[in-house]
């Protein structure tokens, strides 16, 4: 696994958002303007930090930090995310499991209504989440000229 292929696949779960933020790749499960979480970052940065971090739920955070290559990931170790310090720790088969395991608990933790608009169909969801970026816009832009 490297960046490239864990790009590829979590973007084939289902309502995953790619954003780029903090020098990474974060994923969100929905889009942050309706409620929706994060739950992968990928480190952009080859040269330096740790190659990824996500979710990994409390029975699954002290498994993993007691095998060799995890560690709990940096200020973000009290929700219970992990990090790996290289991509090998995990086979792609495993990697895949964690990253659909870190997606589906993500998933359970979201509010009704963002699994509401979830559920709709795709254009109705779209044009939710459209009007839910300009009214937060708005609400930012009113903010600035206070």
């Amino acid at each position: 696994m490297n960046a490239e292929r864990a790009r590829e696949f979590l973007l084939t779960l289902p309502h995953v958002i790619e954003a780029e933020q903090w020098g990474g790749l974060l994923y969100w499960v929905g889009d942050k303007a309706i409620g929706g979480k994060t739950f992968v970052m990928v480190n952009l940065d080859a040269g330096g930090g740790l190659p990824t971090s996500f979710a990994a739920g409390p029975e699954r955070f002290a498994e993993l930090c007691e095998r060799e290559g995890f560690l709990p990931a940096p200020y973000a170790a009290r929700n219970f995310w992990v990090a790996v310090e290289r991509w090998d720790v995990l086979r792609d088969r495993e990697w895949e499991q964690e990253l659909t395991a870190a997606h589906a608990l993500t998933f359970v933790k979201l509010p009704p209504r963002t699994k509401g608009v979830l559920a709709l169909p795709k254009a109705q969801m779209k044009k939710m989440v459209a009007e839910r970026k300009e009214l937060l816009a708005a609400r930012e832009k009113q903010k600035v000229k206070r």
